[in-house]
């Protein structure tokens, strides 16, 4: 690969500022899908494969479902968020380990909103969304 394309590559993982994370995060549903379709098709083209995607993916799922909507369980809110946290380490681990730039640029992406979310489930849930859809237009571009 060219200095060239590396470069171009890079500066697409950068096009994603820590403000279009916020409005994805805050609600801007048009800048979730714009900023998802962007990213599963770069990731597809790093070959970043569905698997590497669906092990984090797996225990955001795990954490929606312990995560009460509407707080009706305190400790469970709080074991969620705790989660959620914990969570950043787990990719930072993975990244190192498969030693992948295309993991490693997800899990930059995904710590960033992690950081946006805070405990606030509402915003938990809007950053599941987001990843969803990183998904699934990884799985579109032809990602396997």
């Amino acid at each position: 690969m060219s200095n060239q394309q590396k470069q171009r590559r890079q500066s697409r993982h950068q096009a994603v500022s820590r403000q279009d994370i916020e409005a994805i995060i805050d609600g801007n549903v048009d800048k979730l899908v714009a900023v998802a379709k962007e990213l599963g098709t770069d990731l597809k083209n790093q070959k970043l494969s569905t698997s590497q995607i669906r092990n984090i993916f797996g225990t955001v799922r795990r954490i929606e479902a312990i995560w009460p909507m509407h707080g009706s369980v305190p400790g469970d809110a709080e074991h969620g968020y705790r989660e959620l946290v914990l969570l950043k380490p787990k990719m930072a681990y993975q990244a190192k380990r498969i030693n992948n730039s295309a993991v490693r640029n997800l899990t930059a992406i995904l710590t960033q909103a992690i950081d946006c979310v805070g405990s606030d489930r509402t915003k938990f849930q809007r950053f599941a969304e987001f990843f969803e859809a990183i998904l699934a237009y990884h799985k579109a571009a032809g990602g396997s």
